[in-house]
């Protein structure tokens, strides 16, 4: 069978997406520094037509701003920018939660994220020092995919994984950063008792109190933030990306 050139396409394109993030969030390239075209390109091995729409989607994704001359730049971000990122994802995550109790979740999608949870429960020990870490991490990220879907809004769904696409808006901004650090491990047991809390009310049919629990979680995602910038400063230079967040 041949293959649209679309189909063939498509490797390429997620393929630059990734690799101009990564340049971004990786510290390679600075703040208000001009992203040549050619030069990505090159520096990616991949023809300058993919990385195109990379640089107009990261523009639309907020990490690229346009500039007078042509072109893009690197964003850089106020700390209140990237505060707002993470109270947009948690009313967006409430919101989830709260038209998933309000219109019931089917019994499969219910019975898989309970799942999520009782393996992320397998993960988290009362001593920060036995959690299985990196297992952890992983199951968060499922966990939060789940939950932007249980409504069964794809318009919600869509916008949690554009917001969540935001320098540290993520659930797991900084999950594998801190893996040393035995104060911030303990915070994970509160969000796993959160995590567990929300799909108890999404179960119950709990509208308001889903919707509640789920911004609250959201929230440690600014406790992380500002941990790291004002309680640990060891961290910044294990988290380049932290050179796009200002005062």
């Amino acid at each position: 069978m041949a293959v649209s050139p679309q189909t063939r396409q498509q490797p390429q394109s997620l393929k630059a997406l990734m690799g101009v993030r990564d340049l971004i969030l990786g510290g390679s390239a600075r703040p208000g520094e001009r992203l040549s075209e050619v030069a990505v390109a090159e520096r990616l091995g991949i023809s300058r037509t993919p990385i195109r729409a990379a640089l107009a989607r990261l523009e639309q994704e907020g990490l690229l701003e346009l500039i007078p001359s042509g072109g893009y730049a690197v964003r850089g971000f106020a700390r209140e920018e990237v505060i707002d990122a993470i109270e947009l994802r948690g009313v967006l995550e409430g919101t989830a939660a709260r038209l998933a109790a309000e219109r019931g979740v089917p019994p499969g999608r219910m019975r898989a994220v309970k799942e999520l949870v009782r393996a992320l429960d397998e993960t988290v020990r009362d001593r920060p020092e036995d959690m299985e870490f990196d297992r952890y991490v992983e199951l968060n990220a499922a966990f939060h995919e789940a939950l932007a879907g249980l409504s069964g809004s794809e318009t919600i769904r869509r916008e949690i994984e554009r917001v969540t696409r935001l320098p540290f808006a993520s659930p797991s901004a900084f999950l594998d950063k801190q893996a040393d650090v035995p104060a911030f491990r303990q915070s994970l047991l509160v969000g796993q008792a959160q995590h567990k809390a929300i799909i108890n009310a999404i179960e119950l049919r709990e509208g308001g109190r889903a919707e509640a629990l789920a911004r609250e979680h959201a929230r440690l995602a600014r406790q992380n933030l500002e941990y790291v910038i004002e309680e640990d400063r060891s961290l910044l230079r294990r988290v380049p990306a932290l050179a796009l967040v200002g005062e």
